[in-house]
């Protein structure tokens, strides 16, 4: 059967690579909108302000305390913008190099799955890709300790990988699939039961389509209702620092016309 494999293997990866581009759009206007907000403060703080602060060196007019703390968060950055630059740098490299520890992949996975709004979006996109690794290893005839083996490797995740490794090491002892899952606390009580479901009729395979797809579907609803409340918290945010630092600039012009 290997050509129907090759199908179902072909048909996996074609949903897998849209459910990853379905994710990747999603989320790349948030990430734009709070990079360019970043970027007009840093504009603003390293350029701006120093041209007003000069001016109001000259008026000699004692600067409010919200004027006084920009500013010297502004000559902390021209002063020392390589301490910055490098404190930035350093700890992307310290990220990157403790995530590709055995260690800090789990706890960084951990946290992926735990994350206030993105953990339920990351726990449908795993338990998504796990339904539908497994129910395409199962319908292609892999033994179920085998499949459980490739899927608990491929579901990305480190802590679902070890979820699934105790699931094979209790089915190996005599214990059904979704015992063991439910036990993790990973996956939702509705998949655990359709797993039990689809052991007791002898359709696992089948249930687990369902499954992929269900989440399939829950992950865009996600994605779409994440995506509106994003965008306008977003121009909010932005709103606000460019303001603040506005009437940080502006706030000692209207000091110096009420002394006058």
């Amino acid at each position: 059967v290997l050509d129907e494999t090759m199908n179902r293997v072909a048909e996996f990866m074609e949903k897998d690579q849209a459910l990853r581009a379905k994710v990747k759009s999603a989320m790349s206007y948030p990430v734009i909108v709070f990079c360019i907000t970043i970027l007009i403060v840093v504009f603003l703080l390293v350029f701006v302000l120093p041209t007003f602060k000069q001016l109001f060196e000259s008026l000699g007019s004692k600067l409010p305390p919200m004027t006084q703390f920009v500013v010297n968060i502004s000559n902390a950055m021209r002063k020392f913008w390589y301490l910055f630059l490098g404190s930035l740098i350093g700890l992307v490299i310290l990220f990157k190099w403790y995530t590709k520890t055995p260690r800090g992949m789990f706890q960084y996975h951990a946290l992926l799955l735990k994350l206030p709004v993105f953990g339920d979006l990351n726990k449908k996109v795993t338990v998504s890709r796990f339904s539908r690794t497994l129910g395409t290893l199962l319908t292609s005839g892999v033994p179920v300790m085998q499949a459980l083996e490739v899927t608990g490797k491929a579901s990305g995740n480190k802590v679902v990988e070890k979820a699934v490794e105790n699931v094979r090491i209790s089915i190996r002892e005599g214990e059904s699939i979704s015992i063991p899952m439910e036990q993790s606390g990973i996956f939702p009580p509705m998949v655990t039961q359709m797993i039990a479901v689809g052991e007791e009729t002898g359709s696992l395979d089948s249930m687990l389509k369902k499954i992929s797809d269900f989440f399939d579907m829950e992950v865009e609803a996600t994605l779409d209702s994440l995506t509106s409340l994003l965008e306008p918290l977003l121009m909010v945010f932005m709103g606000v620092m460019v303001g603040f630092i506005a009437v940080a600039m502006y706030l000692p012009i209207f000091t110096i016309i009420n002394e006058i």
